[in-house]
């Protein structure tokens, strides 16, 4: 007897603003071997993947990385960096030379004291060589708040996820502006965006043209948690998001969006059930 239990899931679909083709799940045969799987980041090239993979009840929170050749994929090994600490939501620079990701670990390597979730990235050379240790962004993007699900665009605008006191209610999307080869104080995106309720997970076009993110519980939505887009208009606005659509979203939470423009392919993890709820007839085990 196999005991079925429900878990997330990386799906993908054929990119399309109005329209969804297959929603299907991907490397099924790589994430079905761990409790739970949740975001996604993959290089230009697509050679490098990303994930989060997490115990049951997330007490354990790690990044896996593997390979592809030929569309062929490695066995999954623990990210160099990660391993240690709650690690999650990894997210690679255009140029593929910096990963970007939010942990828990302390800001000095001797300590043993966990902090609040900060943004860290790690750096390389090329994107042939190893990783840095990591490095913590710093103020004014990290506060004693959390910091969440970091996105980092081609002028270096950093938008990430914060449930601080700057948020206009709970979970805001914000975006801290590069100037002058540093972080401006973050701010929380307009009310076209964030709202007295939770709103996450944003993937930002690197040329920041478009904007896919999670709104929970929001009305008319179709399951807990939904993914809306929003454009930038001509004064550069971020214009009233609208829900991605039902051909999208479930009945479950959606969120953790990414977008391969090169391939018009975006991922994003859902806790849909595929389990069937009703039966023509009365299961039994095989034994009985």
């Amino acid at each position: 007897m196999k005991i079925l239990l429900v878990s997330i899931t990386l799906f993908t679909f054929s990119f399309k603003i109005v329209t969804a083709q297959t929603v299907k799940p991907f490397l099924a045969e790589i994430i079905s071997q761990y409790p739970s799987v949740r975001d996604v980041a993959i290089s230009a090239n697509g050679s490098e993947v990303y994930f989060s993979v997490q115990g049951y009840q997330g007490e354990l929170s790690t990044i896996v990385t593997v390979n592809s050749s030929n569309g062929i994929y490695s066995k999954p090994q623990v990210a160099s960096f990660s391993g240690k600490y709650h690690d999650l939501e990894p997210f690679l620079s255009p140029d593929g030379l910096r990963l970007y990701f939010s942990s828990d670990r302390p800001l000095d390597n001797t300590s043993k004291e966990l902090k609040d979730y900060d943004i860290w990235y790690v750096e390389r050379k090329t994107v042939k060589d190893d990783w840095s240790i990591a490095i913590n962004v710093g103020a004014p993007v990290n506060t004693k708040d959390n910091e969440f699900y970091p996105s980092i665009t081609l002028s270096n605008n950093l938008y990430f996820t914060c449930d601080g006191m700057m948020s206009k209610g709970k979970d805001d999307v914000f975006m801290s502006e590069y100037k002058n080869g540093k972080y401006e104080s973050p701010v929380s995106l307009n009310d076209s965006i964030n709202s007295i309720g939770y709103e996450f997970n944003a993937f930002v076009a690197p040329n920041e043209s478009f904007m896919i993110y999670t709104c929970y519980n929001r009305e008319g939505g179709f399951g807990s948690g939904d993914l809306y887009i929003s454009f930038k208009n001509k004064d550069n606005q971020w214009i009233k998001a609208q829900n991605i659509g039902k051909s999208i979203n479930s009945n479950g939470m959606d969120y953790c969006p990414f977008v391969d423009l090169k391939n018009g392919t975006m991922y994003f993890t859902s806790k849909r059930n595929a389990v069937e709820k009703q039966f023509d007839k009365n299961k039994r085990s095989k034994k009985c």
